[in-house]
Formats: C-alpha cells, sequence, structure tokens
C-alpha cells in the first residue's frame, strides 16, 4: 500500500507531505484547489509522461516521491533489477524547467518504462473520465478481462500473434520479392566468400599487429636492449658496480652509525633489482633475433587484411565481428527463401494463435456471465431499480487482443430491451455504471491501492450514500483513496483529507491537512451547504460521519 507522498514546487503546490493509513481515504475540497493535482502527482511517480508545465512558476524543477510497502509478486522483479531496498518501494520523479525528467527506484535511476511497470504491481487509478472511455469497445474488452483475471491468457495471445504476424510478413516478402532476395543472396555468398578466404581469426588482429610491429623494430629493440645492459653491468662504470661499491662503503660505515640502516637497506634493493634487470635483459636478448622472413610473411598477412577491409568499408578489427553478422543474415536469409518451410510455419502458428483465442473467448464468455449479473445487481441500488446489464460478445477479426468484439448493453428500466451502452445511456445513468463496473472489477484487482478520482460526478442524493458504502466495502481489501464533492461519500471515510489553496502575495498555493473530528464535521458541512453554514447543517453533517 502507498504509506507516503511527498510533493515540492507541483503545479500550485510549494510543498507537501501526506502520510497514508490502510482503509478508505478521501480527499475534499473547493473546485480548483488542486485536489486531483495530488493525484497527478502520484501517476508521474508511476510513469505517466511529464513536461515543464507540471512545475509551479518560478521553480526550477518539480520533485515527487511516493513510499510503498513491496507487495510479494514485486519482489522478485526488483532482486532481478538489483532495485530492492530495505522492506519499502521508494519511487520518485524529477522534472526539470527544460522538460527533462529523470526517475528512481529505491535510489537507483531506471527507465520510464521500468516505473510503470513497478506501478502496475501498486496502484489502479480510475480516473473522472472514466464513464467516456467506457463507451470505447476495446476499454469495454479490458474492463471484462480484467474481472475475468486473464492477463496470462491475454500475454500468450499477444506473443501467439506477433509470432504469427512476423512469419506471415517474412513470407510475403518471400513470395512477393523473390529476385530481389536472390540478389541479396547471391551479394552475401561473394562478401562471405571473401572473409572465408581471409580466414581471420577472433583476436588474429591484434597479435599480428603486435608481432608485426616487434619484428619490424628487432635491430632497434636489440641495439636498445644491449645498451641498457652494458649502463646496468658490463661497462666499469655501470650500475652495478657503483651500487655494489656504495652498498661496500655504507656497510663499513654503518658500524659506526646505525641511522644508516635505511640507507643499506636502499641500496640492497637497488641492487637486487639491477640484477633482475640484467638477468631479464640477457634473456631478452636471447630470445629476439632479426628474422626477415618472418616479417615479410606478417606484412603480407596484414596487407590482405588491410585491402580486405577497405574493401567491405569498415576497420581491420571489425572484419571478425563482421563475418558473424553476415553468416546469421545469410542463415536467415535462407529460412526467409524456403518458401514451403514459411507456409507450414505459418500454418502452425496460426493454429496455435487459435488455440489461445479460443481459450480467452471461453474465458470471456464466463466473465461476462458472472459480470452482467454483478452490475445489474448494482444498478438495483443506484438508482435504475429494474435495469439490466448484459455483456455480449461476437467473433471479430484476429488481433493480438484475440477473435472477440465485447460490447456492453444496458437496459436502464424494467421491460426494456437491452442496447449498445452508448446509445441509451444517459449521462448520469452512465457515471453510475461505469463506478459499479470499477468497483465489481477492482475487487478482483491484485494491486494494493485503488484511487478514485471524482468518479463519482454526475451522482448525488441516495445513490452517494450507496456509493460512499460501496468505497468503504472495497477499503475492507484494498487501500482506497477518493477525490471526492459528495458529503455523502466522504462521510465514509475513514481518514479525510482537505485541499485548499491560497493566495500569497499575488502567487496561488495549493496546501493539504489531515482533518480532526471537528474539522470533518465543518468540511463535510460546507459540502452540504455551500458558503454559509448553518446550525442545521453542522448537525446534517454530524450524523452523516456518525451514521
Amino acid at each position: 500500500m502507498l504509506r507516503a507522498l511527498h510533493i515540492r514546487d507541483f503545479v500550485i503546490v510549494t510543498e507537501a507531505e501526506i502520510n497514508f493509513e490502510s482503509g478508505f481515504t478521501v480527499f475534499s475540497g473547493e473546485t480548483g484547489a488542486g485536489k486531483s493535482i495530488l493525484i497527478d502527482a502520484l501517476a508521474l511517480t508511476l510513469g505517466e509522461r511529464a513536461d515543464s508545465s507540471v512545475l509551479r512558476s518560478g521553480a526550477a524543477r518539480a520533485e515527487i516521491s511516493a513510499v510503498f510497502d513491496v507487495p510479494p509478486e514485486l519482489s522478485l522483479w526488483l532482486t532481478e533489477h538489483d532495485l530492492s531496498g530495505e522492506g519499502e518501494l521508494v519511487l520518485r520523479r524529477v522534472v526539470d524547467a527544460q522538460g527533462r525528467s529523470r526517475a528512481y527506484i529505491n535510489g537507483s535511476a531506471v527507465t520510464i518504462a521500468q516505473l510503470r511497470e513497478v506501478g502496475e504491481y501498486l496502484v489502479d487509478i480510475h480516473g473522472q473520465h472514466a464513464h467516456q472511455s467506457l463507451l470505447r469497445t476495446e476499454s469495454q474488452r479490458d474492463m471484462v478481462d480484467a474481472h475475468g483475471g486473464h492477463q496470462a491468457l491475454r500475454q500468450q495471445v499477444s506473443l501467439a500473434w506477433k509470432a504469427l504476424r512476423k512469419i506471415e510478413r517474412q513470407l510475403t516478402l518471400s513470395e512477393q520479392d523473390a529476385n530481389a532476395l536472390n540478389a541479396a543472396r547471391e551479394k552475401l555468398e561473394w562478401q562471405l566468400g571473401e572473409l572465408d578466404r581471409l580466414s581471420l581469426g577472433a583476436t588474429e588482429w591484434e597479435e599480428v599487429s603486435a608481432e608485426q610491429t616487434r619484428l619490424a623494430n628487432a635491430q632497434s629493440l636489440l641495439d636498445g636492449a644491449a645498451l641498457a645492459l652494458g649502463c646496468l653491468d658490463e661497462n666499469e662504470d655501470s650500475a652495478h658496480h657503483q651500487i655494489v661499491a656504495a652498498l661496500q662503503k655504507i656497510t663499513q660505515l654503518l658500524r659506526h652509525d646505525p641511522a644508516l640502516q635505511a640507507v643499506h637497506e636502499s641500496l640492497e634493493s637497488a641492487r637486487i633489482s639491477v640484477s633482475e634487470a640484467v638477468s631479464d635483459l640477457n634473456a631478452y636478448l636471447s630470445r629476439v633475433e632479426l628474422d626477415p622472413e618472418r616479417l615479410a610473411i606478417v606484412d603480407e598477412r596484414m596487407r590482405n587484411i588491410f585491402d580486405l577491409a577497405r574493401k567491405f568499408k569498415t576497420e581491420p578489427e571489425q572484419l571478425y565481428t563482421l563475418h558473424a553478422a553476415l553468416r546469421s543474415e545469410q542463415e536467415a536469409l535462407s529460412a526467409s527463401a524456403d518458401i514451403e518451410t514459411l507456409r507450414a510455419t505459418a500454418a502452425a502458428l496460426k493454429a496455435e494463435y487459435q488455440t489461445h483465442a479460443r481459450a480467452l473467448t471461453t474465458a470471456r464468455r464466463k466473465a461476462a456471465i458472472d459480470l452482467s449479473k454483478q452490475v445489474s445487481k448494482a444498478m438495483q441500488t443506484l438508482a435504475m431499480e429494474g435495469g439490466q446489464f448484459s455483456v455480449a460478445l461476437a467473433e471479430g477479426p484476429a488481433s493480438a487482443q484475440g477473435q472477440d468484439v465485447v460490447e456492453f448493453l444496458v437496459a436502464g428500466h424494467a421491460g426494456t430491451t437491452p442496447k449498445p451502452l452508448a446509445k441509451v445511456a444517459s449521462g448520469g445513468e452512465l457515471a453510475r455504471i461505469s463506478l459499479a463496473l470499477s468497483v465489481i472489477a477492482s475487487r478482483a484487482a491484485r494491486v494494493p491501492t485503488l484511487i478514485f478520482d471524482e468518479v463519482d460526478s454526475g451522482i448525488g442524493g441516495a445513490v452517494a450514500e450507496v456509493v460512499g458504502n460501496l468505497l468503504r466495502e472495497l477499503g475492507l481489501r484494498h487501500q482506497v483513496l477518493c477525490v471526492t464533492h459528495l458529503p455523502q461519500v466522504a462521510a465514509r471515510g475513514q481518514q479525510h483529507f482537505q485541499v485548499s489553496k491560497q493566495q500569497t502575495k499575488g502567487v496561488t498555493e495549493s496546501s493539504i491537512a489531515k482533518l480532526d473530528v471537528q474539522a470533518r464535521i465543518e468540511e463535510v458541512a460546507r459540502m452540504l451547504g455551500g458558503i454559509k453554514i448553518t446550525p442545521t447543517t453542522l448537525k446534517h453533517a454530524q450524523e452523516l460521519l456518525e451514521s
């Protein structure tokens, strides 16, 4: 669940720190106070798109942090991505004045895609315009799948569809563009023939380069090593002789002054080091020799490598990698050129897709029946007595979402035939049905936190009290946060925050405060009675809260 939200310099919020509890929490306030700004801020930490318009006027950057408990299903993902924290999960989003955005999980920088992936385990947000999106068949299909828990089936269908479409595109290219494939294959065969003849090893270029440098400079190496050896040991004034003489003198003096012990040790170390260098130089001189024949062979090999690299317009060190890439390309091209094999593969993948799609259809039919019953039942308590809701499934074109067209049908009153939702539902009815669907679907949701952002718009009176009870009941299984303008809904909350705005020196700022018992009575009274609060209104508010 969501534990805390910290907001800084976001829209009209200078700074806010909000601590949350389990159960049903409501947010209220006058229109324009910034209630939905809180939801927008949280959405940013869950991977929503952002630009510089979210910054408070005059601010250099906006920063939002959200602290969550870690759901068990998310622990493995965090471990696999090396993002585990110490008992909690901290999501952070920073947006600067240039619109650049940075995202962090438990202090580590991540991509926005990773933030979204984590967010799917944590929060479901039902926006205030959810009833409008409900008119789209795609949204209706998604709601049926959410209710039925079809995520795994949909994933199987999607993967099978992608595999099928990929092989079908290859088959189409193979059938329509055989000449181009032949030309590409011939070019690859020539390129690979050249590279095969060169037969360059994975590290050969580096090895040949090093050997060529050594052979080409063999005489200089021999002369230089011999000169160094003379300086160190063979000449009368060599370093070795000088060090030994100094060491002998210090050894004699050491008897008179032990303070020279450190000098004696340094000279002894120098003598040993020079002796080792002399030994290594002698070994080197015995090993290095002039070999013009080998040099000619190495020069020829390097020339061949250079020539082929120029021909392929690449660097010599890239030839080996290019060889491997062209070989893979040839294998792929050979597979795509085998039209009969492609046709057989396409047929097998199509059968696999249809198997998964039929399984999804079967699951959707079962979920549709259950969802229809539950929404119809909910409609009776939402001022739509006698109304009926049903989910119709028809066969549609194959896609990554299966082969079903889902359509919501509704009869607002008893005795009428259910018709498409978009054609018969009024604005108020649509809002109530949308809310019922949201609550019913959320009961099966796996995420711990559910947010309803003014989804109760278009509802009032006794229906509003039913809505409040629905959300409070939902709060027994999930953490529920609700932005509302209805006193009947606000009164059912277990925690209540008030969002307000004020002007300071011409600058509008939004603030949020958790309400105690008396402040809740006054806020619910404001929601009931508007600007003028009477004793009767206060009494009514208290009765609502105590009911």
